[in-house]
């Protein structure tokens, strides 16, 4: 385990020296830049903006620098726990992070434990039922989950919530009397009732993906030999599913968890957008939009470091479910 743990060390630190490369230069690539939108915006507030000021505004941000350079400044600043500025607010980007990062955080644990506590019994409930009315209906409704992008989702159920349950949408996770109101039960019942289309906007198709993954899991798992085996020897059905049987279909909703982590970072960027979520992942959107290079970047690399963590993670929880599974 531990030549493991060291091997898979130095394989996530070559792959985040990469991909922060290719991601800085990716951001860099579209045309314009932070100065654009700085001249545009003072443009528009009146009057022409000297050349002099646009130079100056050049040299503060460093966009004539070659490539290398901007990439060295930002990268050794980072190793140092400084992220950088952002362009578009002038405050420090590991504030503004630190801002949305709970609530980004809260909402894809939220979402996670709503997909995985419908996947598996549903999943199972289908597997053990298969050819039923029930399982053809609900094979339906899972490909419409699966169909349907999330944002149009969204629309439709901030839609239905605000003609049919006559409830205020689009607000975020308050109402604006609980925004800067102090906690109360009347204020996280209030969490509660603007929380719950964030969630099933969010987690539709992913629950939608591992029911269908649980169920041709189990099917293949409940032909198996030493499931007929623990049958004749008189093992409650119950205890062969629910013991035997779903302990070996799970694999794929463990090895899932490696993309949970990204999602805390980013999530779906557009859904976030239309429901007015403050999460990181409209932030993110709002950053590649405005070319704040510093705050892209750096939630960039956050979702690549969760995504390496979260690999590994599903791993060690796979050799712990599993025992069959060694870690070589």
């Amino acid at each position: 385990m531990t030549t493991f743990l060291a091997r898979r060390a130095a394989y996530m630190i070559i792959t985040m020296i990469l991909a922060s490369f290719i991601g800085f230069f990716l951001i860099e690539l579209p045309p314009g830049s932070i100065v654009d939108i700085k001249i545009d915006q003072l443009r528009a507030q009146g009057g022409n903006v000297p050349q002099d000021q646009i130079e100056a505004l050049k040299r503060r941000y460093g966009v004539d620098d070659p490539l290398h350079i901007k990439y060295w400044k930002w990268i050794s600043r980072t190793l140092q726990g400084d992220f950088g500025t952002s362009f578009e607010t002038d405050t420090p980007v590991a504030g503004i992070i630190a801002q949305r990062l709970p609530i980004t955080f809260a909402l894809t644990f939220g979402t996670a434990l709503f997909a995985w506590l419908i996947s598996i019994p549903l999943g199972v409930y289908l597997a053990t039922n298969r050819g039923s009315i029930p399982d053809y209906i609900i094979t339906f409704v899972q490909f419409l989950g699966i169909a349907i992008p999330n944002f149009a989702l969204a629309l439709i159920l901030m839609v239905f919530a605000a003609l049919v349950l006559r409830q205020d949408v689009g607000l975020g996770f308050f109402s604006p009397q609980y925004v800067n109101a102090p906690w109360s039960f009347a204020k996280f019942l209030n969490l509660l009732s603007n929380l719950w289309i964030p969630v099933v906007v969010l987690g539709a198709s992913a629950t939608a993906g591992l029911t269908r993954v649980m169920r041709a899991n189990l099917l293949d798992v409940l032909n198996a030999q030493y499931i007929q085996t623990a049958r004749s020897k008189g093992l409650q059905e119950h205890a062969v599913v629910w013991k035997h049987a779903v302990r070996n279909a799970v694999h794929p909703l463990v090895m899932s968890i490696g993309y949970l982590l990204p999602s805390i970072v980013v999530g779906d960027a557009l859904a976030g957008v239309i429901l007015n979520l403050p999460t990181l992942g409209a932030l993110y959107l709002r950053a590649l939009q405005a070319t704040d290079m510093y705050l892209g970047i750096t939630i960039l690399m956050m979702q690549c470091i969760m995504l390496l963590l979260g690999n590994l993670i599903a791993d060690l929880l796979l050799a712990w479910v599993d025992p069959r599974v060694r870690l070589e």
